[in-house]
């Protein structure tokens, strides 16, 4: 056993300089990956985002090059650069290479930047460390300044020449460092929807975004903000107009703390086909809430509750409305503002101030009151909606109960399947599943299989129609329960109000192969189709991922007779046939239309449709969904028109599979 080096009082280090970002860009920036370097382009956007909303610039422009590097121009006042004689320093070294440097820790006492979105004096240094190079040009005073930036380390000091420019700004271009992320190369759409949510919230301020990989310009103005935003949102089915709650105040989240300024502004409307919430504070989007995301649940969950009573909606003893049923069909767009705010962390991705979460929540069940009374017909039309939601929602929890009641679990002896023939291995990539035509059919696979990897399941008689039943009649039909119970894998279910309910696991699928074997006549190939649909709606990711096959079947036996024996032929289709008796000699066969399954000699149905050698399996492969969809609509679905047409332009290719007299 090796003995690691002695832990005593040399033992102890620090990180110094940029080694305190650039070892550990996890601790600044929430990792060291992609999202790590979308965070630091985000750190830079922010200051030009406070200055624009102090007032200084109306334009912000974002440029991303093929190289990965990036460059952000503001027209604000400029970055102060010269010399500070309060702290006896450059101020670029304040800015650029000092970690908790900045001009925002004063943002309570009423001095620049009040409401911020960068507070911490982090977000510039730290870029910079983490790049490969950073250049700073800014322009303010009558002068040009400039600064550039390897890796971390100034090469050149402080650069300063007169400029005769009338317009301040600050253009800030980099490359972050591939020795810091592992990856550098932000996405165009990352860029387009950062861009876009600081217009929605920043109102009146334009954001430009030029992209040198496609050589395209786009542009994000919002002159309404968060209600324009939601205007934009509420399309289609709408069940209120939306709405703008806005209002100030000052509050404490401790008694032994000091008051802090609030500003909130909450857009909303409520719609029938789509719902959409985000909030944001100090403008930057709030993945995970926190307490703006606590006070619209409290605030709309009690004044909805309130409303449902006085209007006297609820059924017997029926339990409260809850968010999901809200939420469901709501859009909402919150902004708050604050000159204290806490953070879960320097991403930024949430913030827990009890202040701001009770005084969004007072701010918005006081609004909401006072819309009800003032828009009584909307309100009626909310409340009947969030009831029907919260109706559907307990339904589908119902339903998925049943469901996971009757199909998951193993195939054993308490949880039996009828007629189902399993096979002997348990090894899934060697699995296959035969869904066969009736009982007949059964047996003679039965006795034709290799019972060690191949399983049959007989369907007996014609299936439900899956595309045009609903969920309930779908799982009180025995034979589509029973199949789903042998695949193993659940059933999805993609519903507006049913989003819980799907309880497929593609891991839990029984078998390599499921293989669909009917007879080749009209009746089979009907069966088949429906066997199809079912899977196309409960089990979909079957097809998408390659596991369904279709066994074909043979249309004829051709039996050659020559002086010393006789051979048999199959043949799959007409052009096969003519084929074959061409080769062989028609005059020397007889030809004899094949007999279902059900009547094949075991021998006969190992080597035609079971065997991996001889067999002919035609896999199911996913197409474009649109078009699918329109086809199964065409044969099964509620197309009837459609399907008249298709009979009458293509019934007669399909004649010779009819027993005609």
């Amino acid at each position: 056993m090796v003995k690691s080096k002695a832990y005593d009082n040399e033992s102890i280090s620090s990180l110094k300089g940029a080694d305190r970002v650039r070892l550990r860009p996890g601790v600044i920036f929430g990792s060291d990956d992609l999202e790590g370097c979308q965070h630091s382009f985000f750190e830079i956007l922010s200051n030009s985002i406070d200055e624009a909303r102090e007032g200084f610039g109306t334009q912000i422009e974002v440029s991303r090059f093929k190289d990965g590097s990036i460059e952000i121009k503001d027209y604000g006042r400029g970055i102060p650069l010269d010399y500070n004689t309060k702290e006896d320093r450059y101020n670029w070294e304040l800015v650029y290479c000092e970690l908790y440097a900045g001009g925002k820790y004063n943002n309570n006492a009423g001095d620049n930047y009040e409401y911020s979105l960068g507070l911490n004096g982090l977000g510039a240094c730290a870029t910079q460390y983490a790049s490969e190079y950073f250049d700073v040009t800014v322009f303010r005073d009558g002068f040009k300044y400039g600064l550039h930036f390897e890796k971390g380390e100034n090469a050149g000091g402080l650069q300063k020449e007169p400029s005769t420019r009338k317009k301040t700004g600050t253009i800030q271009k980099w490359r972050p460092d591939r020795q810091v992320f592992t990856e550098i190369i932000i996405p165009l759409d990352y860029y387009q929807a950062t861009l876009k949510r600081q217009a929605v919230v920043n109102a009146g301020i334009t954001f430009t975004l030029y992209d040198e990989e496609s050589k395209q310009t786009f542009t994000f103005h919002y002159p309404e903000g968060i209600l324009g935003y939601v205007r934009e949102l509420d399309t289609g089915s709408g069940i209120s107009s939306p709405v703008l709650f806005e209002g100030s105040g000052k509050g404490r989240d401790r008694s032994d703390k000091p008051d802090y300024k609030v500003k909130a502004s909450i857009a909303f409307s409520f719609n029938n086909e789509i719902n959409c919430i985000e909030y944001y504070h100090n403008s930057s989007w709030l993945e995970y809430g926190g307490s703006p995301d606590k006070a619209v649940r409290s605030a709309f969950v009690n004044e909805l509750d309130r409303q449902v009573k006085m209007r006297d909606k609820y059924k017997g003893n029926e339990s409260k409305i809850s968010f999901t049923d809200i939420q469901d069909s709501l859009i909402l767009v919150a902004s708050s503002f604050s000159t204290q705010t806490s953070y879960e962390n320097q991403t930024k991705k949430a913030i827990n101030n009890k202040y701001i979460q009770e005084f969004m929540t007072d701010l918005l069940r006081s609004k909401l009151e006072i819309w009800f009374i003032e828009n009584k017909a909307e309100g009626d039309r909310v409340i009947e909606q969030i009831l029907i939601n919260k109706r559907s929602r307990e339904n589908a929890e119902k339903q998925r109960l049943n469901i996971k009641k009757k199909l998951m679990g193993s195939v054993d002896m308490i949880n039996r399947v009828k007629k189902f023939v399993d096979c002997r291995t348990r090894d899934v990539e060697r699995r296959e599943l035969y869904i066969v035509e009736g009982d007949s059919a059964l047996g003679s696979c039965k006795m034709g299989r290799d019972a060690d990897f191949q399983a049959i399941i007989p369907v007996r008689g014609k299936i439900l129609n899956c595309l045009k039943a609903d969920y309930e009649a779908i799982f009180k039909n025995e034979i589509i329960v029973d199949l789903i119970k042998v695949l193993g894998c659940g059933i999805e279910i993609q519903t507006r109000h049913n989003k819980d309910l799907s309880a497929f696991d593609l891991n839990g699928l029984r078998w390599n192969k499921v293989i669909i074997c009917t007879d080749a006549d009209v009746d089979g190939f009907q069966i088949r189709t429906l066997i199809l649909a079912m899977l196309y709606r409960l089990t979909p990711t079957l097809i998408d991922q390659g596991k369904v096959f279709i066994a074909e079947s043979p249309l004829f036996e051709i039996t050659q007779r020559t002086r010393k024996d006789e051979q048999t032929f199959f043949a799959y289709n007409e052009k096969e046939k003519s084929e074959l008796l061409a080769r062989l000699g028609a005059d020397k066969c007889t030809i004899q239309r094949s007999k279902g399954l059900g009547e094949n000699e075991p021998e006969m149905m190992w080597l035609t449709t079971m065997s991996p050698e001889t067999r002919r399996l035609i896999q199911v492969m996913p197409g474009d969904p649109q078009m699918t969809l329109e086809t199964f609509d065409l044969l099964l679905g509620d197309n009837l028109a459609g399907r008249k047409t298709h009979i009458e332009q293509n019934g007669h290719l399909y004649l010779d599979m009819l027993d005609v007299g």
